[in-house]
């Protein structure tokens, strides 16, 4: 297959994905089946071209987070601002927790996939802020392992976010609580 095939095919099962992920009431009715079919291509090219359905889902997901980043210009300042390194932590995790909450269906469906096969590199997310907040105190090794380790928690956390409201009374759909779980979390790493 030529390089200007597999990218139309790739576009297609992005969009097939979506689409469907969009649609469903349940994630696990969006499968590798559904979408090839919606994309109108062979089931072998989710494998081909993503490596599995997880995968394309999580492509799927990292492309509506970055737009939604790109479009959302307070998004930009925090990065850039003159906040502490420990408040741009605060709002990432803040700003990427309510993603991942508007888009539970999502999250849902990639986050086994995300927490065992994710890069624990940190080439994105918060490791940064980590660094700049710790400073020459924590190797870059540590730092990466607390980045992984509070994305892993929130991951986690936005996956069982009923049961955390039913069983220990924190509504993380309500942007204060939220807030204050995220902050006291990012203040148990870095203390």
């Amino acid at each position: 297959m030529d390089k200007r095939n597999i990218d139309h095919t790739k576009k297609a099962l992005l969009e097939a994905a979506e689409k469907l992920m969009t649609e469903c009431s349940d994630p696990s009715e969006v499968t590798s089946r559904a979408i090839t079919k919606e994309a109108g291509v062979n089931l072998a090219m989710i494998n081909y071209c993503f490596g599995s359905r997880e995968a394309l889902l999580m492509a799927v997901y990292e492309e509506i987070q970055a737009d939604a980043f790109r479009c959302n210009p307070s998004f930009a300042e925090i990065i850039s601002g003159k906040l502490s390194p420990e408040e741009k932590l605060v709002e990432v995790h803040f700003e990427s927790m309510k993603m991942m909450l508007k888009h539970y269906k999502f999250a849902k469906a990639i986050s086994k996939y995300a927490l065992l096969n994710r890069e624990i590199s940190g080439k994105r997310g918060s490791l940064r802020f980590i660094q700049e907040y710790f400073g020459d105190t924590k190797s870059e090794g540590e730092c990466r392992l607390i980045a992984f380790e509070l994305s892993s928690l929130h991951e986690l956390a936005i996956l069982r976010y009923e049961e955390i409201k039913k069983e220990c009374g924190i509504d993380l759909t309500d942007d204060g609580q939220l807030r204050r779980y995220v902050t006291e979390h990012i203040n148990m790493f870095l203390k």
